[in-house]
């Protein structure tokens, strides 16, 4: 073999060994990104597997087993009506995290459109939009939700909708923020110069410069949506019986912590880790896809 094969074999090499090790030394930088993705990550496993991993029916009820403690055979107990509360909490996380994704696409499909062209476009279109999520933002936001979800209707895709309307203004704003400062940079000038159309401007050369805060922003709402969806059920206007979810297994245990705590231990540990490792997600993107954090 030829010393330029050599050279040629060592030049393919190298640079799979460096993008690995540069992996690896990401990783070594943002272990609050790489734990909190990782147990994202088991939690949507458990949650698509969860008709295979569940040891019961999670709607299935067995009053003789009723209000069981935590055992080898129920790892976190029976609730009131006998039903396995881990099963529950499994398929809970099917419909808190496909809420969550449903809602943020609602939020995110309504809030960067708008914002785009607000943010673009300006004038009076500007105006009308702006002082429409602001009279939004008057309002609190879960009394929002409430509001709407009870004037649509107690059901799943009813909290779904509230909790995406809810989401609205954050993407809004941002979008609006990102896009009036990406328009006056040079680029945008230059292609207007050369005779780009507005629309081709906003969406390939504006638009991928909000992409990074629009993902951050994304894992907070994520949160948010399954803290609001929590909350609708518990009030008893999100997702309706036997559904398992965790805001009604809370709503349910609440009538029993005296004698009963563990009944709280399952949605309640489930959402607490859920949402704090989305918050952990979104602070350890801040600092890995922000330049001036960086």
């Amino acid at each position: 073999m030829t010393t330029g094969h050599l050279r040629h074999a060592d030049d393919e090499r190298v640079p799979g060994y460096f993008q690995t090790q540069g992996r690896w030394t990401a990783a070594k930088k943002h272990p609050r990104l790489v734990a909190s993705s990782s147990f994202l990550v088991l939690m949507l496993v458990l949650a698509l597997f969860a008709p295979l991993l569940a040891p019961y029916s999670p709607t299935k009820t067995n009053p003789a087993h009723a209000l069981e403690q935590p055992s080898t055979r129920h790892l976190l107990g029976t609730d009131n009506v006998g039903r396995d509360s881990l099963s529950r909490v499994l398929y809970g996380a099917r419909i808190s995290f496909a809420v969550a994704l449903l809602a943020i696409s609602v939020s995110l499909g309504a809030g960067v459109s708008f914002g785009l062209i607000a943010g673009y476009a300006g004038g009076a279109f500007d105006q009308i939009l702006s002082r429409t999520i602001d009279a939004q933002l008057a309002f609190p936001g879960v009394l929002l939700a409430i509001a709407i979800a009870s004037a649509l209707g107690p059901s799943l895709t009813n909290a779904m909708l509230a909790v995406g309307i809810l989401g609205i203004p954050t993407y809004f704003r941002l979008t609006r923020g990102q896009v009036l400062q990406a328009r006056e940079f040079e680029y945008a000038a230059a292609a207007r110069a050369l005779g780009a159309s507005p629309t081709r401007i906003a969406l390939r050369h504006v638009l991928p410069n909000v992409v990074n805060p629009l993902i951050i922003a994304a894992s907070v709402a994520a949160s948010v949506a399954i803290l609001s969806l929590a909350s609708l059920s518990f009030l008893g206007i999100g997702s309706q019986p036997p559904t398992a979810d965790w805001g009604s297994m809370i709503y349910a245990a609440s009538g029993y912590l005296d004698g009963y705590p563990w009944l709280m231990l399952g949605p309640g540990g489930a959402i607490f880790v859920t949402v704090l490792s989305l918050y952990v997600l979104g602070d350890a993107l801040r600092d890995t896809l922000d330049p001036r954090a960086r």
